[in-house]
């Protein structure tokens, strides 16, 4: 059986010979997919994506393997799969965090969030909201304000992803408050931090956050979005809560390393939004804190190149140097 990807490698063995486009063959895929993912099991990226793989899988009658290659806020997934072959099995499922804020975040990217990948389809938005540990008494963003600048230097954010850390530090920043960050390699264990009282608290995504909201174990003040989110109707917006101008949102979306076949992108792209824009599974996501749509692969890549432009002014007015 041919290689999916053989007349791609036979081009570029053969210096003489005239360059063809990769073409996938009809029998794609034909065993395994695996997906690469920037964080730890348990994050919000990782539940939904099982969920949409599950289904991926039954459409395409293979199974789909999960790899949980958290650190380096992302840049160890991001890297291993803009090295991985174009063989169409091995994609890359990730946020704003490789592929909007780390080049403004990390001085030493080793891959390219446009060069080394394929845009094959976005799958939605993950809002973020502010949670503190219940021993903190403020009970509004307000307040919370107020009791940092009656603490000085006293209070910690934790933070698991790029849209904890620029939120972290955009709050610090238009509310005029000093507050420690403490980084960790996913938003499970920072979360853990801020419920055992060791952290004050975090930006995380609806779905880490909220089971522990609903237990008492952590108190919400408000979402990251500019409007209220539908997904958590009762809390108030940043700006709604007095800090101007905030509006920070995570995105999902799915990419394969440079140089896949267009058929297969077209495929799997076709396959991705019959899963998202099916009702029932749109509404089971809904319920794992994740508004779900999509679109098209050139849809994403454009939408790629547009929240770089953005990324890059929320962490210039963060006043957030490259580490």
């Amino acid at each position: 059986m041919r290689s999916i990807c053989a007349a791609f490698a036979a081009a570029v063995l053969l210096s003489n010979a005239v360059a063809m486009p990769a073409r996938a063959d009809s029998s794609y895929p034909n065993h395994n997919i695996t997906l690469v993912l920037p964080f730890a099991a348990g994050s919000g990226t990782d539940t939904t994506t099982r969920l949409i793989s599950q289904k991926l899988g039954q459409a395409l009658g293979v199974g789909m393997v999960i790899e949980n290659k958290a650190g380096a806020n992302g840049m160890i997934a991001a890297t291993y799969v803009a090295r991985a072959k174009p063989d169409c099995y091995t994609l890359f499922v990730t946020t704003n965090t490789t592929h909007s804020a780390n080049p403004y975040l990390l001085k030493n990217l080793t891959y390219d969030p446009v060069k080394d990948f394929t845009p094959v389809a976005r799958t939605g938005d993950l809002p973020f909201m502010l949670v503190v540990h219940p021993d903190v008494p403020a009970k509004t963003v307000g307040e919370l304000i107020a009791y940092a600048k009656a603490n000085p230097g006293k209070l910690t954010y934790a933070s698991g992803s790029s849209s904890a850390i620029v939120s972290g530090a955009t709050f610090a920043r238009k509310a005029g408050i000093d507050l420690l960050h403490v980084p960790y390699k996913s938003s499970p264990p920072a979360m853990n931090d801020v419920i055992g009282g060791r952290i004050t608290m975090m930006f995380t995504d609806v779905l880490t956050g909220l089971p522990h909201v609903q237990g008492g174990a952590l108190r919400a003040l408000a979402v990251t979005t500019k409007d209220r989110s539908p997904l958590v109707p009762d809390l108030p917006s940043m700006q709604e809560a007095g800090v101007p101008d905030f509006d920070i949102t995570s995105w999902q979306g799915y990419f394969a390393p440079a140089g896949t076949p267009k058929e297969v992108v077209t495929k799997l792209n076709t396959e991705i939004r019959k899963i998202v824009e099916d009702p029932e599974t749109k509404a089971k996501l809904a319920t794992l804190g994740m508004d779900a749509f999509s679109g098209t692969p050139e849809d994403l890549g454009k939408f790629v190149d547009d929240q770089l432009v953005l990324w890059e002014k929320l962490v210039r007015e963060a006043g957030i140097e490259k580490q």
